[in-house]
Parts: structure tokens; sequence; C-alpha cells
């Protein structure tokens, strides 16, 4: 049957009718849309705000740890350069009591005498200037890894680096813990030499990973007492156009079923409270996104863990 021109007309009115209402319903989608793109920036805003939060108390907790360990460490060149400036002040008042005795030519025995208390002074002096000079490197140290300008690298003596911190994460710990004790064996390569790093940021690497050593040997050692004795490896070594850093320790290792997770951010091993599981985290974005190197793990549970640092000699911004 041949549609009239009335039928026509009520279907045309029907379509624009379904057209209007399908334009309000495209109208509420695009505001739903534009409400829930602004529900998803603002989420990611303060999932990012969180992030550069925890970021900033990972940070901070490493700076806790090297500043005990620098207070701990610190102590002893300070004994040092206090003890023996005093020594001097003795040897010098001495010297100058046996030299105003002099009245007439003196004696080869007094000569020989003040010649001995003058190279007891040198020999004072050269102590001061030594461990005047260690007490000096510990706080460069510290102020390189809190105030360092980041991003920005220099040429670095990484073994001297290592060497700092390997101590500072030890005396760290130790200051929390006075009964903990570790054999170092370290093997430092000298022909790595000089490497362009950000040292601040390496510093906070080597820091982490130290620390973790030391944390895992500490808890071995509570569960075995006697029976175990914490051992802690690192060496470096260049090869090529590359340097290797190892650092390795007999703690309680990592279980295989998390192995692949440890770099992962907010991961962590450590009792609630004990860590933000950003450390690892951080130190593998410093190694391979920053530093265009490598950071590996290797880990037996119960027996050891190894983490090692690849870097390439030629990076450059």
């Amino acid at each position: 049957m041949t549609p009239t021109i009335s039928d026509l007309q009520k279907t045309l009115q029907s379509l624009k009718e379904t057209n209007e209402k399908l334009g309000e319903h495209s109208h509420s989608l695009e505001e739903k849309v534009e409400h829930l793109k602004a529900e998803l920036l603002s989420t990611s805003n303060e999932l990012e705000t969180a992030r550069a939060m925890l970021i900033e108390s990972e940070k901070m907790a490493s700076l806790g740890q090297l500043t005990a360990g620098i207070a701990h460490e610190i102590k002893n060149p300070l004994n040092f350069v206090n003890n023996f400036s005093e020594l001097t002040l003795e040897l010098i008042t001495e010297a100058i009591e046996e030299v105003v005795k002099w009245t007439v030519t003196p004696d080869p025995k007094d000569i020989e005498y003040i010649v001995g208390l003058l190279r007891d002074i040198e020999s004072n002096a050269k102590k001061i200037l030594e461990h005047g000079k260690r007490a000096d490197s510990i706080i460069r140290g510290m102020l390189l890894h809190s105030h360092g300008k980041a991003g920005v690298q220099q040429p670095t003596d990484l073994n001297a680096l290592l060497a700092e911190y390997v101590a500072l994460g030890y005396h760290g710990l130790r200051a929390a813990d006075n009964s903990f004790n570790i054999k170092i064996e370290a093997d430092y390569d000298q022909s790595v030499g000089l490497v362009n790093v950000v040292p601040q940021d390496m510093s906070r690497v080597f820091l982490n990973l130290i620390n973790n050593a030391c944390y895992s040997t500490a808890r071995k050692k509570n569960e075995l007492s006697d029976a175990y004795f914490p051992v802690l490896k690192v060496f470096t070594k260049r090869t090529g156009d590359t340097i290797v850093i190892s650092i390795w320790d007999n703690g309680k290792g990592i279980p295989s079923v998390i192995l692949d997770k440890i770099f992962d951010p907010f991961f962590t091993t450590k009792p609630a409270g004990s860590g933000t599981g950003l450390g690892l985290s951080i130190s593998y974005d410093i190694v391979v996104n920053e530093h265009h190197g490598e950071l590996q793990v290797f880990s037996k549970e119960e027996e050891f863990a190894e983490f090692i640092i690849t870097l390439p000699i030629t990076w450059k911004n």
C-alpha cells in the first residue's frame, strides 16, 4: 500500500523526535565523558603528588640513615684530631721549655732531644691533617648526597664513592644496633678511574643497596646467632667501555617467587612501617633510566643476594 502524505509526515516527525533525543543523549554523554576526564585528571594529579611525597620520604629516610652513619663514622677522625692536637701542644710547650733553658751552646744530647720532639710534632701534625681530611670527606659526601644538583653529571671516582658509602651504610646500622658486625671484603679495580655520573644519585643507589645488605645479614644473625657471621663483598671492574659494580651479601636472600617484583614501586618485604618500598625502584630508575645502565639481581633464598650495576663509561647528557 502506497504511504500517504500524512503517513510520511508522521514518519518524518518521528524521525525528527528520535534525532532530537539522540542529540540530547549525545550531549549528555559528552558531559559525562568530560566529567570522567576531569575526575581521572584529578585522580592522576593526586597519585602523582602522593608518589612525589613517598619518593621524598624515601630520600629523607635514606638521608637519616646516612646521617646516623656519618655521626658514628666521624667520631674516629675527630677523636684523632682532638687527641693529637693536645699531644702536639704539649710537645711544643716542652720544646719551648728546653730551648729557654739554653744559656750557652747546647749540648748535642739536648739538640738530639729537641729534634726528637720536633719529629714527634711533625708526625702528629701529619695525623691531624690525614684525619681532618677524612672528616672533611665525610661531610662533603653528606652534602653531595643531600644538596647536589639533580641530574648534573660530573667526573667521579666511583671506587672512592662506593667505599665511602660502604662505610657509612655499615656505621648507620651500627648506630642503631651496636652489636651488629660484618666482615667487609672489597676489591676495587684501580683502572675504573673517573666516570661521568650524577654522584649524589649514585650515592643513593650505593647506600640503599648497602643498607639492604646489612639489614638482611642482621636479620639472619638474629636468627642463627653464633652459627653465622655476616659477610659483605663489594667489587668494581672495568670491562671495555663499561664499569661493573657488585654488592653481595650472605644474608637472607630473596625468594625466587618475588625476585621479579623487587624493582616494582611500593613492593617491600620489610615489616609495615620499616620501608616505603621505593628504595630499589628509585635505584633502578637512577641506574637504568638516568645513567643508561643496567641493574640486575641474583639470589638464592637463605644463602645470598647479589646486585650488579653495569654503567657505560661513555654516557653523557
